[in-house]
């Protein structure tokens, strides 16, 4: 799929991503990128005593693997996105473990021109979905783009 720049995403328009099977590789590399230091992200014997019963990926890291797969749905065309101009409404609905499976729902809610009226801003909301089809994390996020 070739990615659209504004004139060609409405309002209602909803694409699935590719999904992606998490592993530990995964949560640790990006644990330690991040340098989260709780146990329930680092230590399974740990995190098996806690409310999530094993080990689990931090909420930021989620909304960063989520990023990735919008990407590659090739949703917005690279050459068309000017600017990402905010991630808003960022709501973790459930906790992503090593294992899972996960793929992201994008529906562009808002689409208006700018007040230069050469580009233009989508509204869109992300909802990451786990292989039970459980939500895992929701946001809105505003992209600038070129008109065509």
């Amino acid at each position: 799929m070739a990615g659209k720049r504004f004139n060609g995403l409405n309002v209602g328009d909803k694409f699935l991503t590719p999904g992606k099977t998490i592993t530990d590789t995964h949560v640790t590399t990006f644990v330690g990128l991040g340098g989260y230091l709780a146990p329930f992200f680092l230590d399974e014997e740990y995190a098996k005593g806690t409310v999530f019963g094993g080990r689990v990926v931090p909420g930021r890291v989620t909304v960063l693997l989520m990023g990735g797969l919008v990407e590659q749905a090739e949703i917005f065309d690279l050459d068309g996105l000017i600017a990402m101009l905010g991630l808003d409404k960022v709501r973790v609905q459930a906790p992503l473990r090593i294992g899972d499976t996960i793929k992201v729902e994008v529906e562009i809610t808002e689409k208006r021109l700018t007040s230069k009226g050469d580009r233009g801003i989508i509204v869109h909301t992300e909802r990451c979905f786990n292989q039970r089809g459980e939500m895992v994390a929701e946001l809105e996020g505003t992209h600038l783009l070129k008109l065509g």
